[in-house]
């Protein structure tokens, strides 16, 4: 047991060393041992998948150096934070030699060999390194499509095929680094909000927590322990917004009002910290006189226009949302006196325009011609 813990740590270090400048001394040799010794940890992986006290005794290594060195894998790839990860040793091991530039030709040439062996290599029934590089530059595409298609406009964000395809690729990522590692979804989102354009980053999630849940492959109905749905990702994304105020505040405030309303009513632990929201800017509107108008103090405020389209779109949702918006703003109007004079509370004038709206529209509605006869 000693000497495979001993085994662990050694990959575990030429894991991190395989992002430094170190590889540019690495020779065909050092590429073709370092593979060896990952695909050996992945036998170990299958081996004593299920011996209990192996398993433990890998796993505790493993969550005390990634506490010690505060992981080795910062960034989109996951490194050994658990024993699954085990499985994957050659697969994070090839990615990062490829993505660094500092490995010599001759070392990256038979890295490549490696990964491509060419017709005539026999099949060993299990997937091959090469298909797990293409599964993982499908997934890590997710990013790449997030940071270089951020500019396109389409007022039905949710149907935008770009947008769609984005959103899915997000989740499923979402998905797969929380198997990895508890945190993993909190650290992948916190690292993109960092490194890509926030503007398409928000629209994209808005997107993603509108997807309808994954049917299982075949092969996954098969295995109990793969669940392939988008619920798991929508979930991670929700409470990484929920933890995140600053982001939260910049998802509802970039958004358009009817997509942040179809968000809140499909998640509804968002619906209170957005009425939440909506109720601070309103606060920070004070009554023009001269003007006749609702106005801010600084340039950042929130105008009434488009406070009133917000609170408008939530109030033509569906139970309990609606009933909730209401509440809010008859209690918050309550809470200023319970004015029923125009200019003194901008809830009592949000409530008189919402119901004036209302009014408005049963009229239309009841006064439409029937041209079924004409």
């Amino acid at each position: 047991m000693e000497s495979l813990l001993q085994h662990l740590d050694r990959f575990s270090e030429l894991l991190a060393v395989s992002r430094t400048a170190h590889v540019s001394t690495w020779d065909p040799a050092t590429v073709r041992r370092a593979l060896q010794w990952a695909r050996y940890l992945r036998h170990i992986h299958r081996r004593f998948g299920r011996h209990g006290r192996i398993r433990t005794a890998l796993e505790r290594r493993l969550h005390n150096q990634w506490r010690q060195e505060g992981g080795f894998g910062r960034g989109p790839v996951p490194g050994l934070a658990n024993f699954q990860a085990l499985g994957r040793c050659d697969v994070l091991l090839s990615l990062r030699l490829l993505e660094n530039r500092a490995l010599g030709d001759a070392a990256r040439h038979h890295l490549l060999q490696q990964l491509f062996p060419g017709p005539g290599v026999p099949d060993t029934g299990e997937e091959t390194l090469q298909e797990s590089l293409a599964s993982l530059a499908r997934r890590r595409s997710a990013v790449h499509l997030l940071r270089f298609n951020g500019y396109r406009e389409n007022p039905n964000l949710q149907e935008d095929s770009l947008m769609k395809t984005q959103a899915e690729l997000l989740l499923e990522r979402l998905q797969e680094v929380g198997k990895v590692e508890a945190e993993g979804p909190t650290r992948f989102l916190s690292n993109l909000w960092e490194r890509l354009p926030k503007n398409n980053f928000l629209k994209v999630m808005a997107v993603a927590l509108l997807q309808p849940p994954l049917s299982p492959r075949p092969q996954e109905e098969l295995e109990p322990g793969i669940h392939k749905t988008h619920g798991e990702g929508s979930q991670a994304l929700v409470l990484w917004l929920l933890r995140n105020s600053e982001v939260f505040a910049a998802f509802c405030r970039a958004l358009p009002a009817g997509l942040l309303t179809l968000v809140t009513s499909r998640h509804p632990a968002l619906s209170p910290v957005y009425l939440g929201l909506l109720t601070d800017w309103g606060r920070r509107l004070h009554y023009d006189l001269q003007k006749g108008i609702w106005v801010g103090t600084e340039s950042q405020d929130v105008p009434w226009e488009e406070l009133h389209d917000r609170f408008q779109s939530l109030c033509q949702a569906s139970p309990p949302l609606k009933d909730e918006v209401l509440t809010s703003l008859e209690t918050c109007k309550a809470q200023d006196g319970d004015f029923e004079v125009p200019g003194l509370s901008i809830w009592t004038d949000l409530l008189l325009a919402l119901r004036s709206g209302a009014f408005r529209k049963r009229q239309i509605m009841d006064f439409t011609p029937d041209l079924s006869s004409v």
